[in-house]
Parts: C-alpha cells; structure tokens; sequence
C-alpha cells in the first residue's frame, strides 16, 4: 500500500503522524512511504532521517494523488480538501460532530475516514488516550501561568504560600484527560474537585488520590456550587464521536472570581463551555466576562516530539493492520478500527456522529454484506 504523510497545516501544529522508525517498520513489511517535504521538521525529525529508512520525500501534491491512505495528526483543513480524491482513506483526529463542512467533503469524495478518536478497544479510547494524557498534564500548567496577574489572571499562586492557602481546581470530568489533570493539579498542591458523571471513574479517582481529592457526581447545582471559589476550572468531557454537553454556561460566569481561567481541553468537540470556542498556540486565550478563557484545539502540539512518540506508539499497529490487510478487509476483520470508522463509501457509518449532526446514519453491516 502507498501511505502518504503529509506535513500539518493546522496553526502552531508541529507534530507528524509517523516517526523515521514507524516509517521503517512500514517498507519493512513492503510498503510504501511518502513523506512530505519538512514535515517531521517541527517534531525534531529531519528529512534525511525518512531517507535513512528508505522512505521517499515528496511535494504535497505528489503525495495526495499517489497515497492509497493518508495518515495525519488533526483534521484536513479547507486548503487540503481539493488534493483529496474520490475513494482515499483516511487515518487521523477527525473531531467530525462540530464541522459540518469536513463531513459533507468525506461523503461528497467517498472519502473512507478513520477517526483516531472514535476507536475503542476493550471499552477504552487507546490512540485518544495518549494525547489525552498530554493535554490532561498540560491543562493545570496553562491555568496556573495564566493566573498570573501579567496574564490577565487573578493573581493567585497555585500552590500558596507559608500561611497562604493554595489555589483551587475544578475538574470537569474523570476520564483520562480528567486523571491526568488532577495528577497535576495535585501535584501543584492545589485544592482539587473532580466532578463527573459516573461514580465508578469518581471512586477511581478517590483510590488513586486517597481521599485526597474532593469528588462529587455530576449536577448542574454541584457545578454552580463548586465554580463560585474556583481559579483553573479545566474541562475534560467527552462524548465519543458527539458534540460535548455545555455544562457552564455565560450566565454562570458572572457568579465566577473576576480573573479565574478555564481551560476546555474538550474543545475539539465543541467545547463544554458556552462561551469557548477554539483559540490557537499563538493567540491561546481570549476573556469574557472577567474569566480568561485557554481553549487550544490541538494542545499537545506545543510539546510535538513527545506528542508524535506517544501518538506513533499507538496508532502504528492500526496503521500495519490497514495496510497489511487492505481498508476493506481491515474493517471487516478488525472490530477496533470498524469503531474507528465514521464515514464510507458516502455514508457516515458512526452512529453517534450521525445522531449528533441529524445526517442519516447507515450500518456499516448493510454496506460491506
């Protein structure tokens, strides 16, 4: 199979979908391996280091009309979508449920696409997770610079001070990016709220922490309750394949500290705050109503070597099996990548991602029988 890479277009996106070693791995089991010109070049991979392990360097054009599956970080973005061609696969972050443009190109093109995040193993989300786990450690961090005073934020230390108490974090969710946020955010000596929906991730979390985090399910009047006091507020919900619930609202920000800052890692999903919407690494934060608001869509990409290690260690065993097997054979053999499947053949074949967007879903059963 011929396997394209191209280089990220996203703002501020420094990771590449493959490293030189996952690129070796691919021509040593026969295949073939475009690589655009640069594109490791953000992630600390040069273009000799893909020579070395016999991959071709090619133009951007080159690839899109040779590749049989492109592989990328984030999304296509308009620019690209005119180098797709009718049929091509395609394996990467999709975040489909909030872009209506991107999925009326996939089913116009019969584009086969692969969401990294809609594939589930074993009831867990593995090529999602890794850089859940990235953007989950971040979020604490990028609370706690912008609550400096200089940043617009309300100027108190996280951790406090001999006789001064700490800052206080509310964590809206307990999933990984959830986990990994209080692993933070505790670490930094913060009083740390974790609220979710289900009560087993919330006993979890108490195992883990030992009762050293508060938890409580998930309500809109704990949510009003436990914003009122909070400086970092961090929003880690996902709803697999779906738009993300709002869970605060404008309205709620009002009863908010003036200079608290919210950072909504779920915002490649349309956000679980009513007044987010996607920022980018050089211009990451915007204010309204007196809170600052971190809403980066693509947060891992500010530490892109680790993110593009991590990400390679996941998705490259999915990665083989496609081009081993063949798409087709792939999703009919292998029932992780059929999760990961949100369109085919012109048809959106994930049923949550229809339901989300009103577009008439069709089981991907009636279409390969």
């Amino acid at each position: 199979m011929i396997i394209g890479i191209p280089k990220e277009i996203k703002k501020e996106e420094y990771r590449i979908a493959i490293t030189p070693s996952g690129a070796e791995e691919l021509k040593g089991e026969g295949h073939t391996v475009l690589v655009e010109t640069g594109a490791g070049e953000g992630s600390g991979f040069s273009d000799d280091e893909y020579l070395k392990v016999r991959a071709d360097i090619v133009e951007r054009d080159v690839l899109f009309k040779k590749a049989d599956l492109i592989v990328k970080v984030k999304e296509p973005l308009p620019s690209e979508y005119d180098l797709f061609r009718e049929g091509q696969a395609i394996f990467t972050f999709l975040h489909l449920a909030p872009n209506r443009e991107l999925i009326d190109l996939l089913l116009r093109k019969k584009i086969t696409a692969l969401g990294y995040e809609t594939l589930e193993k074993d009831g867990t989300l593995p090529l999602l997770s890794p850089m859940s786990e990235i953007a989950g450690r971040m979020a604490p961090i990028m609370g706690a610079y912008y609550l400096q005073r200089i940043n617009g934020g309300n100027g108190i230390l996280p951790t406090g001070a001999s006789g001064v108490k700490p800052g206080k974090a509310l964590i809206l969710g307990a999933g990984v990016v959830g986990t990994n946020a209080t692993l933070i955010s505790t670490g930094l000596g913060m009083d740390t709220v974790v609220i979710n929906k289900g009560i087993e991730r919330l006993k979890k979390i108490d195992e883990i922490f030992m009762g050293k985090v508060k938890i409580l399910p998930l309500s809109a009047q704990n949510i009003i309750e436990e914003i009122k006091d909070a400086d970092v507020i961090i929003g880690a919900i996902l709803v697999t394949g779906s738009k993300t619930p709002i869970l605060i609202t404008r309205d709620m920000l009002k009863t908010m500290k003036r200079g608290a800052v919210i950072v909504d890692v779920s915002v490649d999903q349309g956000g679980c705050v009513e007044t987010s919407r996607p920022t980018t690494h050089d211009n990451p934060v915007y204010e309204v109503d007196g809170i600052i608001h971190y809403a980066v869509a693509n947060m891992p990409g500010a530490y892109p070597r680790t993110s593009t290690l991590a990400l390679t260690n996941a998705t490259l065993p999915y990665i083989k099996t496609l081009a081993n097997k063949g798409i087709e054979d792939a999703i009919k053999e292998d029932p992780a990548l059929r999760t990961s499947l949100n369109t085919y053949r012109g048809n959106i074949v994930h049923k949550t991602l229809g339901d989300s967007t009103g577009i008439s879903y069709k089981n991907i059963d009636e279409i390969l029988t």
